[in-house]
């Protein structure tokens, strides 16, 4: 008798999907209080294709918001850090969130080409802050500090040696 309950117990699980009173999407991951709402969405309108949702989705609640509030800025402020950091992260967070709802990994191909295309429109005439050549003093002094120490060198070899005196 155990046995056969515990048999309805679980063909009724795996049919109804109960979870003790917590409705749970199958394949849905609750990182937010949207996360339900947009793996409802994305399995009735999109069955199989969580991509394309999250494709979707990311363009139209993470991607155009970022782009009318770097619309919003003048061009000479896309090169300041302070002035791009909230647009930039709000993007990278929910472009983030939407991945984990629908379980895809991030970062992914699709974001990545955004993160470009977001690089390329916004920051290509940003300086990059690489390291400078020194001097040419400096550079003179360090190259010819040891040329001018292997002849003295030399000069202190040959003359112990010749002295006969091995002792030190």
């Amino acid at each position: 008798m155990k046995n056969t309950l515990g048999f309805w117990g679980i063909v009724l699980f795996l049919i109804f999907n109960f979870s003790y009173g917590n409705r749970t999407t199958a394949g849905c991951g609750y990182t937010s209080d949207n996360c339900e709402n947009i793996c409802d969405i994305c399995d009735r309108f999109f069955f199989d294709q969580r991509i394309r949702c999250y494709e979707l989705l990311i363009t139209e609640t993470c991607f155009k918001p970022f782009n009318t509030s770097m619309s919003t800025l003048n061009t000479k402020d896309f090169c300041q850090w302070n002035s791009i950091k909230s647009p930039y992260d709000n993007f990278t967070i929910c472009t983030e969130e939407r991945a984990d709802c629908l379980l895809i990994p991030w970062p992914n191909k699709l974001v990545e080409s955004m993160f470009v295309e977001i690089h390329s429109n916004y920051f290509k005439s940003c300086p990059t802050q690489g390291l400078d050549d020194p001097p040419p003093s400096i550079v003179f002094a360090l190259v010819m500090t040891p040329i001018c120490l292997i002849p003295v060198m030399v000069v202190l070899v040959v003359m112990k040696t010749k002295n006969g005196d091995r002792r030190s």
